[in-house]
């Protein structure tokens, strides 16, 4: 019997541990990828407390996978796919096909999302069984480190900025500078906007510059973070990555009429936003998820172009417990990625 192994908790917050299973075959429409790499993200936490409804124990968590296809089910092949293709598959981890968003074309909020990890056992492992419909090819260029990270940060921020209403030249702000804002102020700059970062301590300003940011903003310096955006003119977008809901907040004030809050950092305390705040100027507040594998492809793509690339740290899968523990102390510069070896 041939097997493989997995990291699972098999109690809501319990202890990792290294289990062996058996080898499964991809069904239907399905490849079996070996993982190379997964990135370990802040929204696996809801996975392994159990907080979200449909979780089962034991939890296998992991959706920000790089790996290569082992084998395909009946039909993968009818989609281009092939052994030994690079593929990544991120928070998007497949769609229903018949829900209303998704026969609108808009899968990502497809009622019945399949979220590596939840809906099925995700990345923390040597093999995973993922959908055809999940898989992003991988380019040239990028590690399997590197794409990981790609597949739910990277898109996340990417997709936020390129479907936002900001257009080059306008002022754009990137709240937070860890694992998604490192990366969004980049994508930002690529872009052409006249980029802000925003973060707590003047000791980030250096830090904001070598990402591109044309400005910084210390939220601590005792100057409102609106009132200093509205010094530089009024933000055409906010990016929100910072899971802080008083930070993001405390952005709405430096939007530019008709500016947009993007919120992508989750927090499940309210915003302190009021309607007078958003009529009188016309503004925009929205949420905005993850990405489809195509979104997560041109991520890639443009991260290939711009030579744009996650700042991570691997460490091996045997060494998840340390590594989910360091991500949810805020001690990871800037995101922990899993590695088989």
């Amino acid at each position: 019997m041939s097997t493989y192994r997995v990291v699972q908790v098999t109690t809501p917050n319990g202890p990792f541990e290294l289990a062996e299973r058996e080898v499964p075959r991809p069904g239907p429409g399905q490849v079996r990828i070996a993982v190379e790499a997964c990135g370990v993200c802040h929204s696996d936490a809801m996975f392994v407390s159990g907080g979200l409804p449909g979780v089962s124990f034991p939890e296998v968590p992991g959706h920000e996978i790089a790996g290569r296809v082992e084998e395909l089910g009946d039909g993968a092949g009818d989609h281009g796919w092939r052994v030994g293709d690079r593929v990544a598959v991120g928070w998007f981890g497949g769609s229903c096909g018949h829900c209303g968003p998704c026969r609108k074309g808009d899968f990502i909020v497809c009622r019945n999302l399949k979220v590596p990890g939840w809906a099925y056992d995700g990345g923390f492992a040597e093999k995973v069984i993922a959908p055809v419909d999940a898989l992003a090819r991988i380019p040239d260029g990028l590690t399997a480190a590197d794409a990981g990270p790609m597949a739910c940060a990277g898109v996340t921020v990417f997709n936020g900025l390129r479907r936002s209403s900001a257009r080059p030249g306008d002022l754009v702000a990137v709240l937070g500078l860890g694992g998604l804002g490192h990366l969004g102020v980049r994508y930002a700059v690529a872009m052409g906007f006249e980029t802000v970062a925003i973060a707590r301590g003047p000791e980030k300003a250096g830090f904001a510059k070598e990402l591109g940011a044309h400005h910084y903003v210390d939220s601590t310096s005792g100057t409102p973070a609106g009132e200093a955006l509205q010094a530089l003119g009024g933000a055409k977008v906010v990016l929100a990555t910072a899971g802080n809901s008083e930070a993001i907040t405390a952005t709405v004030e430096g939007l530019a009429p008709r500016g947009e809050l993007v919120v992508i950092g989750a927090d499940t305390a309210p915003l302190g936003i009021n309607p007078a705040q958003l009529l009188m100027d016309a503004r925009v507040l929205r949420g905005h998820p993850s990405g489809t594998a195509q979104d997560v492809a041109d991520t890639m793509a443009f991260s290939v172009l711009h030579d744009i690339r996650p700042m991570t740290e691997t460490v091996p899968l045997e060494r998840a417990e340390e590594a989910y523990q360091k991500m949810l102390a805020g001690k990871a510069r800037f995101r922990m990625v899993l590695t088989t070896g």
